[in-house]
């Protein structure tokens, strides 16, 4: 068998998608290949491949002891990312800036979620060559569409009434998010129910804290901000959707919309250069808020046009499906365990 030897901290701040990338991977390792992939969490004993998901201190220095066989790093961010999402004090910015470029140049390879950015991984003087694309994805038996008459009892039981059109989103509350913006479709459209789940993960160092925490508070009567949700009963605030809606300005890819797709709901995000190659086919692209507002009353007016983004969201479904990428990571680390091999018979 392979060892395996995954390092994580994700899951200790809730409602972030570093975490749920980082479950969605063990369970399908564990759920396809049990007999091939011995998986370790956090285990510092000797391994043929470490892969890093966050890039904590004592993971860091774990990078140089010679049992960590072949070390993988995690792209889930980049200083640009952590910039727009924490407030901190220069100095401290300029440090943790340096220190995530140091950490990913301590990897024997990377992956990263999202092709846009090996260019900018290059900018930081890291060699293409050592960084693969593997896309998110989310698992099917926790993210389903849900039939007519459950989305009919999903709606009674969360308290929204049938007959309004709801748009959905989700993510931790920061400016980077597009919150602001979300707030502002809500006003625009009273008859619309707007729903927002995802809270302060990080506390008062969230970028946009000060004043998202008092339009939180202070919500017009059709925009709920349910908190922090866990991630298994997300399945039921998709499937009341009409729309799932992400404003993000900045992200790598986000696993909210892949487990929209996963639900088969239309899915709208901002037009950014970033979602060409792996969301913009499968999308509603609006540039701004007021692209937003235009066409999220399409959307409710056209029933046809609903029927063909939940057809695309099938498609994107398909595309980024759970035993796709198995067979994916089934290959990369097959690969990353023979290049290990071959740089230890070379020393």
């Amino acid at each position: 068998m392979l060892d395996i030897h995954m390092f994580s901290s994700a899951d200790k701040v809730a409602g972030q998608g570093v975490g749920a990338v980082y479950t969605e991977l063990v369970a399908l390792l564990k759920k396809y290949f049990p007999t091939e992939f011995n998986v370790k969490i956090n285990d510092y004993s000797a391994s043929q491949i470490s892969h890093y998901h966050t890039i904590d201190p004592k993971f860091y220095a774990s990078t140089f002891s010679k049992r960590r066989g072949r070390k993988i790093g995690f792209v889930h961010f980049l200083p640009d990312t952590l910039d727009q999402s924490l407030r901190l004090p220069g100095v401290a910015r300029w440090t943790l800036d340096h220190y995530t470029v140091a950490y990913y140049k301590r990897m024997d390879s990377l992956v990263v979620v999202n092709p846009n950015f090996i260019p900018k991984l290059a900018a930081y003087g890291i060699d293409p060559r050592k960084v693969t694309y593997i896309p998110n994805f989310v698992s099917r038996e926790t993210f389903y569409p849900a039939t007519a008459e459950e989305k009919q009892m999903l709606r009674q039981k969360h308290g929204v009434p049938q007959d309004r059109f709801v748009v959905f989103g989700a993510g931790q509350v920061q400016d980077r998010k597009g919150v602001d913006d979300f707030i502002r479709l809500a006003k625009r459209n009273p008859k619309m129910t707007f729903i927002w789940a995802g809270g302060f993960s990080f506390g008062m160092i969230t970028n946009g804290y000060d004043h998202l925490k008092g339009e939180v508070e202070n919500a017009p009567a059709n925009l709920t901000f349910t908190g922090i949700v866990p991630r298994e009963e997300m399945v039921d605030y998709y499937n009341i959707a009409d729309v799932f809606l992400l404003p993000s300005f900045e992200e790598l890819f986000p696993m909210s919309v892949l487990e929209a797709f996963s639900t088969e709901t239309p899915v709208m995000v901002r037009d950014l250069a970033l979602y060409d190659q792996i969301i913009e086919p499968y999308a509603v692209m609006a540039k701004d808020g007021d692209a937003m507002n235009t066409k999220l009353r399409q959307l409710q007016a056209d029933a046809n046009l609903r029927q063909t983004y939940t057809e695309k969201a099938q498609q994107a479904a398909a595309e980024y499906s759970e035993a796709r990428l198995a067979r994916v990571w089934h290959r990369f680390y097959l690969k990353q365990a023979a290049l290990g091999e071959a740089q230890h018979e070379s020393h």
